[in-house]
């Protein structure tokens, strides 16, 4: 069989089928000869076949319904966030005072960092050395840098010559928060040195010394200290709006000469009840020692015998209770939401401690959750005796219980 035949569909042999002729299309290199536009053109002058098309209009989305809950979870994170760039804050200016601190005092020390889980006592001491331009005591700003650091007096500063203005114990960690003022001109002995009042250890020997003279009077340990800073003190008491401070019979003093005297002091001049103190009536409060007659008719502090050493004490620990309040207060929250960043870099600043980063927010926090406990002074105006030199004298028993009370509640 020839390859024809088996191509041929079966039937008769006689029938042969029939083919449709195609034309082919044109080659490849046909097409790169020149497009035919004319042909193109002719066809769309021709009328279009059947009605036009309209187009249709373009679809708009529908509008996302308001949600709630979406802006409230923006406004939960902006505020979150706001939240911890003043904690933040907070913690690296806690830090960059905690590098001032002098390794004496360091050392003296027998703290840990872990201030929440268990109490630990805290000095808080302030010197009556001022910085240049303040026209109080004002020193050099080398000596004031030795003061403000707790160091030991060294040139330019002379031994003996700057004290201790303040001296407060604080009770913090472990959901407890107590003051225990001590008064500046007790009787005590003081390693190395005379017996003479209490205050004269930071002038012989800086913190270090101070810390060990205190722990020897009063028998307990010093874990933590706080020197305070005059000028970050009224910075932070102006940042979070003031303290109020009541006052049981008014009170009128004037502090380095007071406002007119040109030695930069300052005038208080303070009404029965609550009143509202910015950062330099605070601290001029915290340190009146002498009072001056009120103007107007009425008892005054002046008039009822005078002001001494222990009121003092009470003054310098309301000052402390009504930065407190101030911060813990829930009517405060959205001023001190707002403030927060400026509060959180200001607050660490009013003193200069060994606390920093991790430890010093804790005392906050045990600031806030330790209640408010009344203003407590080592012994009262009938407990303290006359020592030598105008100083106090505070007998064993009376140490005693003051120390029992402080460290149990």
């Amino acid at each position: 069989m020839s390859p024809d035949d088996e191509q041929r569909p079966p039937g008769p042999p006689e029938y042969e089928p029939e083919y449709k002729v195609y034309r082919s299309r044109k080659g490849l290199f046909s097409r790169l000869k020149g497009a035919d536009l004319s042909s193109l053109r002719d066809r769309a002058r021709l009328p279009s076949r059947g009605p036009r098309r309209q187009k249709e209009p373009r679809r708009q989305r529908p509008k996302a319904p308001f949600d709630v809950r979406r802006v409230l979870k923006w406004v939960g994170i902006a505020a979150l966030a706001w939240i911890l760039i003043g904690l933040v804050a907070f913690g690296i200016s806690a830090q960059i005072q905690s590098f001032k601190l002098s390794g004496e005092a360091r050392d003296a020390l027998h703290g840990n960092p872990f201030l929440l889980v268990k109490p630990q006592t805290i000095l808080v001491l302030g010197t009556d050395a001022r910085p240049p331009g303040s026209g109080d005591k004002e020193v050099s700003e080398k000596c004031f840098e030795q003061q403000s650091k707790g160091e030991k007096p060294h040139s330019p500063c002379y031994e003996g010559e700057f004290r201790a203005d303040t001296l407060m114990l604080v009770r913090a960690g472990g959901g407890a928060f107590r003051k225990l003022s001590i008064p500046r001109d007790t009787f005590a002995e003081i390693p190395g040195h005379t017996p003479t009042k209490i205050n004269a250890a930071f002038a012989y020997g800086g913190a270090a010394l101070q810390i060990k003279t205190i722990e020897g009077f009063l028998g307990i340990q010093i874990d933590h200290v706080a020197i305070v800073d005059f000028t970050g003190f009224e910075d932070l008491i102006d940042a979070v709006g003031g303290v109020k401070v009541n006052v049981p019979v008014k009170l009128c003093a004037d502090i380095s000469g007071g406002a007119g005297g040109g030695q930069g002091g300052v005038s208080i001049r303070l009404h029965k009840g609550e009143n509202t103190l910015d950062g330099e009536k605070a601290l001029a409060y915290s340190r009146v020692r002498h009072v001056s007659e009120c103007p107007g008719p009425g008892k005054s502090v002046y008039s009822l015998g005078g002001y001494d050493d222990l009121d003092r004490e009470k003054a310098q620990q309301e000052v402390i209770s009504g930065i407190k309040s101030r911060l813990t207060d829930p009517l405060r929250l959205p001023y001190n939401f707002i403030h927060g960043p400026i509060i959180g870099w200001d607050a660490p600043k009013a003193f200069v401690s060994d606390m920093g980063f991790f430890t010093m927010p804790q005392l906050i926090l045990s600031a806030a959750i330790g209640g408010s406990a009344p203003a407590e002074v080592l012994c009262s105006k009938g407990e303290c005796g006359e020592g030598p030199g105008g100083s106090f004298e505070v007998p064993d028993s009376v140490r005693r219980k003051a120390v029992h009370k402080f460290l149990n509640g």
